[in-house]
């Protein structure tokens, strides 16, 4: 009975610390959140009398994929270039990460300079980059294989290319949390492992293939939460642009406005679905194949 009472106390105790947090979580969020989505059911107006609201079913989710085909294509781009960035993001932190796990001078400014472009890179800081030019790659446009591509835009690979050569600096730029990510499950493991590898032939690129990847798997998978999650929600988004203008347009409004987050916020969540179940099922299948 005195061993119940304790950790009821202990329960009620940890409750009253999360208290705060959920009651915050309520007000601010779920209140909010929940409001959006009977406005996306809504044609809202906005008068000096207060909002007021029709209830139209699914209209404004019939525009958004039947109509407004500038959204159709922004979203299209957004998953484009989603699928093109995260990897690129990814295996850029775990390169440096790898090289910043070394044992090299001036280790910390180092980790310092790859992790300052986070804390300055709010969405101004980075449209007056773009605006004059420095998110691409320097004198690109004088070589020959940057005017092979351009020839021919529209194909596939050329798009992707030219992508990356355009925006190469700005993915780069996303890459400074997942680098310390890397680093700290790097600096967790076991050096005795790598011994023991190495005394039985294994080669640097063994050890990096059969050890150190899949330890770092469950960093990968949080990496590419964080690395979606950020991509989609940068305020710079082309989506979240075209959200924000048709907010405040006359003819679609907040109602409309709000069933675009909605169809963007369900987009996302898919994605990451998706990725949390390939990462699980692959790491399924490795298990089993032991």
């Amino acid at each position: 009975m005195r061993l119940r009472g304790l950790r009821a106390r202990h329960s009620m105790t940890g409750w009253l610390f999360v208290l705060p947090w959920i009651i915050g979580f309520l007000i601010f969020t779920a209140v909010p959140l929940f409001y959006s989505l009977y406005l996306s059911f809504q044609k809202v107006k906005i008068t000096t009398s207060g909002v007021q609201t029709t209830f139209v079913k699914f209209e404004n989710y019939k525009f958004a994929f039947g109509v407004d085909a500038i959204f159709v294509d922004k979203l299209t781009t957004y998953l484009k270039e989603l699928v093109i960035s995260v990897p690129i993001i990814i295996v850029f932190s775990l390169i440096i990460a790898l090289l910043l796990n070394q044992k090299v001078k001036f280790r910390g400014m180092f980790r310092t300079i790859f992790f300052l472009p986070v804390i300055i890179s709010s969405g101004p800081v980075i449209k007056e980059l773009i605006d004059q030019g420095v998110t691409t790659i320097p004198s690109i446009e004088k070589y020959a294989i940057y005017e092979a591509l351009n020839s021919n835009p529209d194909a596939f690979v050329n798009g992707i290319l030219l992508y990356l050569i355009k925006n190469l600096i700005v993915i780069l730029w996303f890459s400074g949390v997942q680098i310390l990510i890397f680093l700290a499950a790097l600096q967790k493991m076991d050096s005795q492992t790598y011994e023991a590898a190495s005394i039985d032939g294994a080669s640097p690129w063994e050890c990096f293939w059969k050890l150190t990847l899949p330890s770092l798997a469950p960093m990968i998978l949080v990496n590419i939460i964080y690395t979606v999650v950020t991509y989609s929600i940068f305020s710079l988004n082309p989506v979240i642009d075209h959200i924000q203008r048709n907010m405040f347009r006359v003819d679609t409004g907040f109602g409309y406005a709000s069933a675009l987050s909605w169809i963007y916020f369900v987009i996302i969540t898919i994605a990451l679905a998706l990725t949390v179940g390939a990462m699980t099922l692959k790491k399924k299948k490795s298990y089993a194949s032991r």
